[in-house]
């Protein structure tokens, strides 16, 4: 009965500690190398792709709106777009989704962080 009464007090007991959390370590390592880390790489290439933006490249805006660039405003943060022959818009650079080879259907989805 003394063996019994041995093995299951509190003080035959051990784990606890770091093994506990291991399992939510394991899950966040994992939920940092499918999710956060490619997320943060694609915004990267994003936002280094617009500040290599030049004349003449054809893009297309978060709104679908495809067209050339023809010149900028405000110091680089303001794009001329030209759509026709006679027709420019300008927007903001942070409107573009990407050059028009590029572009996937999530790139022209408004970013909620931006």
């Amino acid at each position: 009965m003394d063996l019994l009464y041995a093995l299951t007090s509190p003080e035959g007991q051990q784990g606890g500690g770091i093994t506990a959390f291991l399992p939510f370590i394991l899950i966040m390592v994992v939920i940092y190398f499918l999710m956060i880390r490619p997320q943060s790489k694609r915004q990267k290439d994003k936002k280094q792709m617009i500040e290599n933006l030049k004349k003449g490249d054809r893009i297309i805006t978060i709104g679908g709106i495809h067209g050339n660039i023809a010149g900028f405003k405000n110091n680089g943060k303001v794009v001329i777009l030209k759509i026709d022959k006679n027709m420019n818009i300008t927007v903001n650079k942070s409107a573009v989704a990407g050059l028009a080879g590029n572009v996937t259907e999530e790139d022209t989805q408004l970013d909620a962080q931006a």
